[in-house]
């Protein structure tokens, strides 16, 4: 069954600095690699992306590209690093451009993110791991995603100023390269299971 994945890889950091969020990423790609998900991944500082609840704001935007990927795509990541215990500012502007989105809808008239399952990463140096997790887990399921068991996946050092994910060697830690692995599977197999058996019409449309 073929599957198509997009990360938004929502780092303050562009023009090719070395991003920590992406490392992470990557070790949940691995799995995607392995399963044959074709993936595609956008680091949004690198793009001209206006801050709106709209899927398009006119010359110069450059998220439509994404969202049409996103459109086409069976699951979807966002990865942020933490900053004062939140995700990134970017997260937030992607997960708004994303709810411009859902008063659309897919040809049963389902929400446009019906029978996509979604899941994030996240990293730092402080505090956060788990809220901003919880806050893109909440915002991807209220505008219709599906959330499994276990798509979240955290590394965060010892609080305040140090080493972040790549320099601290957190490809080490057992416990967030396990969670990168659940995160990557889970993802894969609830979309496959979405695929064969789409979320019933029946109480499931914008209408009803």
């Amino acid at each position: 069954m073929s599957l198509k994945a997009v990360v938004l890889n929502c780092s303050l950091k562009g023009n090719g600095e070395t991003s920590n969020t992406r490392a992470l990423i990557d070790e949940v790609v691995k799995v995607f690699d392995k399963k044959k998900v074709e993936t595609k991944i956008f680091r949004l500082a690198d793009h001209n992306i206006p801050a709106a609840i709209s899927t398009d704001v006119g010359e110069g935007d450059e998220w439509p590209e994404i969202f049409e990927a996103i459109k086409a795509a069976d699951i979807l990541i966002i990865g942020t690093p933490i900053w004062l215990g939140e995700k990134s500012s970017i997260a937030t502007k992607a997960i708004e451009r994303l709810y411009g989105g859902s008063s659309l809808t897919n040809d049963k008239g389902q929400a446009i993110y019906y029978n996509k399952v979604g899941g994030a990463v996240v990293t730092g140096n402080e505090d956060g791991g788990k809220n901003a997790s919880r806050s893109i887990i909440y915002s991807l399921s209220h505008i219709g995603f599906t959330i499994p068991p276990n798509v979240d996946a955290y590394w965060v050092g010892e609080a305040g100023p140090g080493p972040s994910f790549i320099e601290a060697e957190g490809y080490k830690n057992d416990f967030t390269i396990n969670s990168a692995k659940t995160l990557g599977y889970n993802l894969v197999h609830f979309a496959e299971m979405l695929k064969a058996h789409p979320i019933p019409v029946e109480g499931n449309t914008l209408s009803s």
